[in-house]
Order: C-alpha cells, then sequence, then structure tokens
C-alpha cells in the first residue's frame, strides 16, 4: 500500500508559477509517480509521470516544456514544477503512483490539491 499526500497548489497569477510536492508513504516500493489533473466539466487528463530508479519522464501533450517532473527517492517525495501558467491549468491536481507489484496501473491516488490561475 502507498499514500500520497500533495501539497503546494493555491492561486497564482497568470504567467507565474506553483511548485507541487507529493509525498509518498507505505509499505510498497513505488516504480512510477505521476500527476493528473481534473477541471469541472472536463475528463481527468494526464500531466506527467517520473519513473522511482531512473527519474526517466514523460509529459501530456499540453504540458509544451512549462512543466518539469521530478522526485526524490530518498525522501520519498515528488514534484511537479508548474511555470508560464494559464487559466487552462486550472484545475484540481493529483499526485498518482504505481508500485512494483502492478506497475502498469495508478493505484494509488492522492486527494488532490487545487491550482486556480486567475488573470
Amino acid at each position: 500500500q502507498v499514500h500520497l499526500v500533495e501539497s503546494g497548489g493555491g492561486l497564482v497569477q497568470v504567467g507565474g508559477s506553483l511548485r507541487l510536492s507529493c509525498a509518498a508513504s507505505g509499505r510498497s516500493a513505488l516504480y512510477v509517480m505521476g500527476w493528473f489533473r481534473q477541471a469541472p466539466g472536463k475528463e481527468r487528463e494526464f500531466v506527467a509521470a517520473v519513473s522511482w530508479n531512473k527519474g526517466s519522464t514523460n509529459y501530456g501533450d499540453f504540458v509544451k516544456g512549462r512543466f518539469t517532473v521530478s522526485r526524490d527517492s530518498a525522501k520519498n517525495m515528488g514534484y511537479l514544477q508548474m511555470n508560464s501558467l494559464t487559466e487552462e491549468d486550472t484545475a484540481v491536481y493529483y499526485c498518482v503512483a504505481a508500485d512494483l507489484v502492478n506497475p502498469d496501473e495508478y493505484d494509488y491516488w492522492g486527494q488532490g490539491t487545487q491550482v486556480t490561475v486567475s488573470s
């Protein structure tokens, strides 16, 4: 089992930056940590993910170089640095993780943190 807790969300102006953090705890070894988001009235979409062991990353198409996903495996922490934010980035952001037992599925989800970008 893995427990995820996000932090760092909030209100930011257009063009600003936010850094989300995700603290992982539990007995299972992580395989990958990622981020999804969901805006009101929209489907949930993939934002980014980082492999826990090698640190390799991938991003949703809309990111376009604005976000950086990372992890500190020694601290069991994951991060999502978001720059050049637009109003379209307003959403609840969820930290997700897959463990070594079931590496192909994001079985673990945090409670979500609200990001609001306003002009």
